[in-house]
Parts: C-alpha cells; structure tokens; sequence
C-alpha cells in the first residue's frame, strides 16, 4: 500500500514548518504524529510503513524546527528549548483543528517526540482525545544506567565504556553510548546498523539530495541546542494524566529502555495501555509495521465506539 499523503507547509511562530498530510481526509479522526531525535525528521519512513493508517485517520507528520524539510540554521540568539518545541506544536495544532473543522486530535509520538508529547498533553488536555507514546522517555537518567548494564552483557571488553566521561563531557559520553547500543544490536531488533531506516530517505521523491544534506544538519544542530536539557527530563512523579494514554514498546528496546516504560505504566492511575511488539527494538511502527499500524486502529476504533 503506497502513501497519498501530500506535503504542505505552514508558518508557525514566525518559521517555516513542513508536514505530510493525508490526502483523503473529511471527519477522520486527526492524528498528529512528532518526530525523535531531536532532529530525526521522518517523512519518508511514515509514508513508507505507515500509509495504512492514512485510509482511517487524517495522518500528519509535523517536520520539526530546524529538522529535515524544516531545516534553517539555528542561531543561539534565538534561546531554543523544549519549550519552544511544545509551543511550536501547540500553534501547529491550533492551525490543524481550525483548518480541518475538529476540536482535538491524537497525538502520537516516538523518543524524542514522546517528551514533547508529554508536555504537551500536560498543558494542554482539551485539545487531546488520545496520547500514543512509541518508545516512550521515561527518565533519561536511569536510562544511561540501563543502556551501560546492557552493554556490559554484550562486551568482551568494556574498556571503550569505562572511559566515557559522563562527568565533564555528558552530551558527548551519551551519544557515544547511544552509538555502542546500535552497534551491539540494542536499538534496531536483530540489527547492528540503521541501514533499514536509510534507504526510504534515498529513494523518497519528497527528499532532495539538498534536504539530505539538511536532515543530517538539522539532526546535528538539534542535538547540539537540546541534548543537554533532553539529559534532565524525568515524568516518573506524573503519574495521572487528564486523557487516555498508550504506550508502545520493542520489547528488545535497550536504546530508550522498554523495562523503564513498562515500571511506568505499571505506576499510572490515570487510563493506561501498554501494547508490547516481541520482535522490535527502538522502532516498532518501523520494525514491525503491520502489526503496529493494526494495534493503532484496532486501538482508536475501540475507543470511538
């Protein structure tokens, strides 16, 4: 099943801001999809694993600030935060109901998209019927701890871990790890490379060989202005929210820990779902699409009716 999504943009908080959106779209029930990262901008994979959503929902992927289609070069004149993410989403949104005649939406979102996604759906509940986290942050902390106890169970030497200086050199010590999970099969299931990601970027019609070049320049330079606060995010004490919330888990995601979700989930008072994918890591509506894109419809229609 091929995507009909078509790509428009919009001016929000005075930048450009890209997005596919489903060409089919009438009544259908709005889910507005945030990207990881920060700076992994997604369009052709959504287009390519998750069209089937496109023939039940009005399925939009917001191109974040700086990243991929979106991308301009940050200044630090600008005093970038999380904050300034969650508002851009925030006005986007506003545009979204306005423009296709709804209330609320869904809103899905993956790693670095579930942060912004959480704060969202904290401040701003009436304009939500349905939060869907897919490998969900939970405390980026416990998170190291977790990814360094993973490693030690597949290195024969951990010298190369020991010597990450967490101390003086915390966003570079944690990227570096985040590149060892890849490495020893931690992030994808049953791979050690992202080369399944990279492909639908190369042969995407919508993705110049320019907007390559921007998307890794978008990913860098949003690492570089959010990894250090992303470093101190922690939602374990917010444990009721005002909508029904779901989580999405690999169940071999070492690269955001699925254990950490789960003990999460668990804590929760508010609705909860937990759907685990047995044969994902990091990924599942990548890895194993099928089975993701029919969870979220199955999901969603139980809850219209």
């Amino acid at each position: 099943m091929s995507s009909t999504s078509v790509i428009e943009n919009v001016i929000i908080n005075g930048t450009k801001l890209y997005f596919s959106i489903s060409s089919k779209q009438g009544r259908r029930p709005i889910i507005l999809y945030l990207h990881g990262g920060p700076g992994d901008a997604c369009i052709p994979l959504t287009k390519k694993f998750n069209s089937e959503l496109e023939d039940h929902f009005i399925f939009v992927n917001l191109e974040q600030r700086g990243s991929g289609l979106s991308y301009y070069k940050f200044s630090p004149e600008e005093n970038l935060s999380i904050n300034t993410m969650v508002e851009d989403i925030h006005q986007f949104v506003l545009y979204l109901l306005k423009r296709l005649k709804q209330d609320k939406l869904i809103i899905m979102g993956h790693s670095w998209g579930t942060v912004l996604g959480l704060y969202f759906i904290q401040m701003y509940p009436d304009l939500v019927t349905q939060y869907i986290g897919i490998g969900q942050v939970v405390n980026m902390k416990r998170n190291i701890d977790l990814q360094k106890a993973f490693l030690r169970t597949k290195m024969k030497n951990t010298a190369k871990l020991d010597q990450l200086n967490f101390v003086h050199e915390p966003t570079k010590a944690s990227l570096k790890l985040t590149k060892m999970i890849v490495a020893y099969g931690g992030s994808i299931y049953g791979a050690k490379n992202y080369r399944k990601l990279i492909w639908p970027f190369i042969s995407a019609k919508d993705y110049s060989f320019k907007d390559l070049i921007h998307r890794l320049q978008g990913s860098k330079q949003s690492i570089q202005y959010f990894w250090e606060e992303l470093m101190d995010v922690n939602f374990e004490n917010i444990v009721h929210f005002a909508i029904p919330i779901t989580f999405c888990e690999g169940r071999h995601d070492h690269h955001v820990s699925s254990q950490l979700t789960a003990e999460y989930a668990a804590k929760i008072t508010s609705p909860c779902k937990l759907i685990w994918f047995d044969h994902s890591g990091h990924f599942p509506q990548w890895e194993e699409p099928t089975k993701f894109n029919q969870e979220i419809i199955m999901l969603l229609d139980s809850q219209a009716n």
